[in-house]
This record gives C-alpha cells, structure tokens and sequence, in this order.
C-alpha cells in the first residue's frame, strides 16, 4: 500500500523520533511511504531546495497517489490541517492521526474533534501504544 505519512516541516517537531518510529514501522509491514523524507532532520532544507509550486505540486500528486493518509499531528501546522481536509473532502481514502495525548490542548479542534466516518483519531501516551494502534489499523 502507499502511505502518504504527514508530519510537520515548519511547525513543532519535538515528536520526530515518533514520526521516524512509525515510518519505520509501515516499511517494516512491507508498505511504500511517499514522504519518507519528512522525517530526516534535513526535511525543511530539502523542501526549501525547491520552489513552494514544486512542493505543492509533488505534495498534491502523492496525495492523490497515496492509498492511506497516515500523520503524526502532535506538532500540528496549517499543511498537516489541509492535508488532511484534502484527503478527507475530496476521496474516500481513510485518514490515521496519530498525536501524543498531552499535546492535545495544542492542537487545532479541527483535527483532535474529527468525526469524518474515514478518519480515525490515534491519540497516545506511551510510545508502546502506537505499534498496537498502527497494526490495528492496517489489518495486520
């Protein structure tokens, strides 16, 4: 399956090390992610090595090849909020958002209150939690 995994290049990247886990995580399940490269440390610097037309167009177009959205959203930004409302409005693909439980007052409602029937929230406090939870989802 492709995964588009979302993850914050601008905003609080203090859950990176999730981020990285869980990408580790899909591979290891035998899955393709698309957007491996959002949790390098050098993501920002990547994306800024192109023009902001050129993220927009290859982010759009993973978007719309990806099979699953798949996000750790503890450090929500604006893109993580559109990627998901993208996918959420506009296919009937299913969304996964991961977020530490203690991050939760800083994240938008928008995201932690998501009621969409291909949206499933993925709140966690430990670590351990998300392998079960991931698994779950998958069908594995």
């Amino acid at each position: 399956m492709k995964i588009y995994f979302g993850f914050t290049v601008a905003g609080d990247r203090s859950s990176v090390s999730i981020a990285r886990h869980l990408v580790e995580l899909l591979e290891a399940m035998g899955h393709e992610v698309l957007t491996r490269h959002l949790v390098s440390d050098h993501a920002a610097q990547m994306d800024r090595g192109i023009t902001p037309q050129a993220v927009y167009e290859r982010d759009m177009n993973w978007l719309r090849q990806c099979d699953m959205f798949i996000a750790e959203v503890s450090g929500s930004s604006f893109g993580l909020g559109y990627e998901a409302g993208y996918v959420l409005g506009s296919s009937g693909k299913r969304a996964v958002l991961f977020y530490r439980r203690d991050a939760a007052p800083r994240i938008s409602l928008l995201i932690t209150g998501n009621t969409h029937p291909n949206c499933r929230l993925a709140p966690y406090s430990e670590p351990e939690e998300i392998e079960a939870q991931l698994r779950s989802t998958m069908g594995a």
